[in-house]
């Protein structure tokens, strides 16, 4: 069975001075690959940090064969090298950093495979439902598996932003999670790759909502950039905000 996939993009600066977020595609006849990223560091650091991880696990795809979860790892492992080199040969960059998630996907077998670094995310729909959302390299989600914090309290915690581990950091505290093998897309599948500066004013039920209503990919995603607008409207330097999301025919 070959896909018939619809892709669509979200991309804010919300209230900073600039964005640090990041993301992007590349496909062939047979392979699809999506990118998206958050940097940090300062202007002239996260940003570069974001683009650099988009460019290069993107480059790296577009040079490599098949799709899978052991070659995300790689790439990832890879770029982590690349942005460690990049902020060594440039001391303005060298507190940079950047989460990373990365989705491929083997067209002709309908096959997809992800992984991700930090606490951008990675959801998976089914019938609507989410059935896949990934686990971030936090310390709330640390709280959160050790059952000291609830679910819903990782948006308002004071220390959410504190990740433990991002593209940047030395390789042996470098932490990816990788989706199990053999996930097959059905039609109606749908995918979404976010920053934080969106998961954190959507919650779980709003996602599903918005998505049962929108009548394409391109819908969704206005419909989710006005729910973040309305959410942060009390707070004028609220964080960048980008998604990318995949919808199977």
């Amino acid at each position: 069975m070959t896909l018939e996939l619809q892709l669509a993009t979200m991309s804010r600066q919300g209230g900073r001075k600039y964005n640090e977020d990041a993301c992007g595609h590349w496909h062939s006849a047979g392979r699809l690959c999506c990118v998206l990223a958050d940097g940090a560091g300062g202007h002239g650091g996260g940003d570069k940090a974001s683009k650099l991880a988009v460019e290069n696990i993107l480059g790296l795809f577009a040079a490599e064969s098949g799709a899978s979860a052991p070659l995300i790892e790689r790439l990832i492992i890879d770029t982590n090298r690349a942005i460690i080199r990049h902020r060594a040969d440039d001391r303005s960059v060298q507190n940079m950093y950047s989460t990373a998630v990365a989705l491929v996907v083997d067209l002709d077998a309908a096959t997809v495979a992800w992984g991700h670094c930090g606490d951008s995310r990675l959801y998976l729909f089914r019938q609507g439902r989410i059935v896949v959302r990934t686990r971030d390299h936090s310390l709330v989600q640390s709280l959160v598996d050790g059952g000291m914090l609830a679910v819903e309290e990782m948006r308002s915690h004071p220390q959410r932003s504190e990740l433990l581990s991002a593209l940047g950091v030395a390789e042996e505290d470098l932490q990816v999670a990788l989706s199990e093998e053999g996930w097959r897309l059905q039609p109606g599948d749908v995918v979404m790759l976010c920053t934080d500066g969106l998961w954190e004013y959507v919650d779980d039920p709003e996602l599903e909502s918005t998505l049962a209503e929108a009548p394409d990919a391109r819908a969704w995603m206005k419909a989710l950039e006005q729910l973040v607008l309305q959410a942060a409207v009390r707070k004028p330097r609220h964080d960048n905000f980008t998604a990318m999301t995949i919808w199977v025919r």
